[in-house]
């Protein structure tokens, strides 16, 4: 069954069972939306304070300032609360494997190995859920995270 199993880890738990890939893949399709807008925004800003020639020169500065800001972005939200926008709304959060909320290095290991996996790998670091058999990607492997599923809430 390729769209839900089970952890090993802390069985029994409300948060035990792994979101399938195509959730995973509409989550992170719902960050990519809103990251590119918040891109459009910070790079807006700096425009106020200097022109394109300015930044053709300084381009691994400006690089480096969006590369900050997908950082940021991510990290935050993976740090307070488990969840982003699109993690959120597919009913997913991302927590240590003992469902603890992660820290900021484990926030940055997963971030640099998830870029890395999906721009010089092609994506084959979250392709590999469909193989790993706790469905773990690489940057949840190395960061010691994992995604779980969100339990509905009951509102009686």
């Amino acid at each position: 069954m390729i769209e839900q199993t089970k952890h090993t880890i802390k069985p029994g738990s409300d948060l035990a069972v792994s979101p399938g890939f195509f959730r995973r893949l509409a989550a992170q399709f719902y960050d990519i939306v809103l990251l590119i807008a918040i891109l459009l925004v910070a790079n807006g800003v700096l425009l106020l304070f200097t022109d394109t020639e300015t930044l053709k020169i300084y381009s691994v500065l400006h690089r480096t300032y969006l590369i900050s800001i997908c950082f940021l972005f991510y990290a935050w939200f993976w740090t307070h609360g488990g969840q982003t926008l699109g993690l959120r709304a597919w009913k997913i959060k991302v927590l240590t494997l003992d469902q603890k909320p992660i820290s900021w290095s484990q926030a940055l290991l997963r971030f640099i190995t998830a870029t890395l996996s999906w721009t010089v790998f092609l994506g084959l670091g979250f392709i590999w859920v469909l193989f790993n058999k706790n469905k773990l990607s690489w940057h949840d492997q190395l960061s010691k995270t994992a995604l779980f599923s969100v339990p509905p809430q009951n509102n009686s």
